[in-house]
């Protein structure tokens, strides 16, 4: 690890079932009008007006911005930071996937510190006064926002995805509820949770972790390990969907403190040219670059391989090693996580971005943190492996 290290959370995480009854009274210790952004999707099963409901019991009032329809993006924030605003709200609540915590992470930011989103990326501004609350209700166990620093945007201008992390990204109030994570289609919870996946893997393998994030990253991995599978079979199983939201809850601690690595530095580009959403397209690389990194990182992927089968407890780390980056492959087999090509990606067009794509993604910062570091070419490589990456070669797997 490094000589010192820091921890940051959310000033408040409520988690477990019911807990989105919690949100009335989180927003009325913080404000008395919130602007809840959300999407179509939640409003149509009912979540955006319960939360309205639990608002008005304790007499904070609401307008809703539901105009986030993909991954997010500049555009976006500009629209619920004008409604914003309008409206005078004083509370922010994000109420759906990564893409609705995110862009209401940067209307919290923006709306005391102006200026543009893109401003902030790499440092280049820094948000020095105190962003307005944001309470972060995430409706899949994936991505892990509403316990992180971080927001991605698109800059549709130039079609990059902007990963900014500076602490005032930070949601003051998570709130996890599983219940929510019921409604997630069985591709959903697949994606997103291979995703939480990710991120539990990268904190515990980056160059940055230290032992608070091993610990949370250890756990979590062995919740997602051990109940994603029945998430995905039994979407009803309300006990696999609790393991999994607290995973995805610990995969957003772990990674916030420690960092992301190649697998996000590659991902990004993916979703900002291609429309790929987040979590697929992390689960597409996942395999095909812990195989990259595998010999750089022995000892930690050994601990992952024991995580995904304890009676591999007394097997050399290499062997270790190798399976845990076996299971991985096998469980996105099992899980239906297509490659780009099986997404519907156009070869052609692909090969044309990729130099584009791996200038990004060494941009991003992220490929530094990992085992190890890729040059260029090395990640242009990586892109056409994973191009059409074969899931189902796991004969090795015990």
């Amino acid at each position: 690890m490094e000589k010192y290290a820091g921890f940051q959370v959310p000033q408040t995480i409520n988690y477990g079932r019911g807990a989105f009854e919690k949100l009335g009274k989180e927003a009325a210790d913080r404000g008395s009008k919130a602007l809840i952004i959300s999407d179509k999707v939640m409003d149509s099963l009912g979540y955006v007006r319960d939360g309205q409901e639990y608002l008005s019991a304790e007499h904070v009032r609401s307008v809703v911005y539901l105009g986030v329809e993909s991954e997010p993006t500049d555009v976006y924030v500009e629209e619920a930071l004008i409604l914003f605003k309008k409206e005078q709200c004083d509370v922010v609540i994000s109420l759906g996937g990564g893409s609705c915590i995110d862009t209401a992470k940067a209307v919290a930011v923006l709306a005391t510190n102006e200026g543009y989103i893109g401003d902030y990326m790499g440092n280049k501004k820094i948000a020095r006064r105190t962003p307005i609350p944001h309470i972060a209700i995430p409706t899949t166990a994936g991505t892990g926002s509403e316990a992180t620093d971080v927001t991605v945007i698109t800059n549709t201008g130039n079609e990059v995805k902007m990963m900014i992390k500076q602490p005032p990204f930070m949601p003051t109030v998570a709130i996890v509820d599983p219940m929510l994570t019921i409604s997630s289609p069985p591709h959903v919870t697949a994606a997103t949770g291979v995703d939480a996946l990710s991120h539990a893997i990268e904190a515990f393998i980056s160059k940055r972790s230290h032992p608070m994030t091993d610990l949370i990253a250890k756990n979590a991995m062995k919740l997602i390990i051990d109940n994603i599978r029945t998430a995905y079979s039994s979407p009803k199983d309300i006990d696999a969907r609790e393991a999994m939201s607290i995973g995805a809850l610990q995969g957003g601690i772990a990674f916030t403190n420690s960092s992301v690595c190649l697998v996000h530095g590659m991902s990004r580009p993916i979703g900002a040219l291609f429309h790929v959403p987040h979590g697929y397209s992390n689960a597409m690389l996942l395999p095909a670059v812990l195989e990259f990194s595998q010999d750089y990182a022995l000892k930690r992927l050994a601990v992952v391989g024991r995580i995904f089968s304890p009676e591999a407890e007394n097997l050399p780390d290499s062997e270790a090693a190798e399976l845990a980056v076996l299971s991985v492959k096998k469980l996105c087999g099992d899980l239906g996580i297509p490659n780009l090509k099986g997404w519907g990606i156009n070869e052609q067009e692909f090969e044309i971005a990729i130099n584009k794509m791996a200038e990004d993604a060494l941009a991003s910062g992220s490929p530094a943190n990992n085992p190890r570091v890729p040059e260029k070419q090395e990640i242009e490589s990586l892109y056409h492996v994973c191009f059409d990456y074969d899931f189902s070669s796991v004969s090795k797997v015990r």
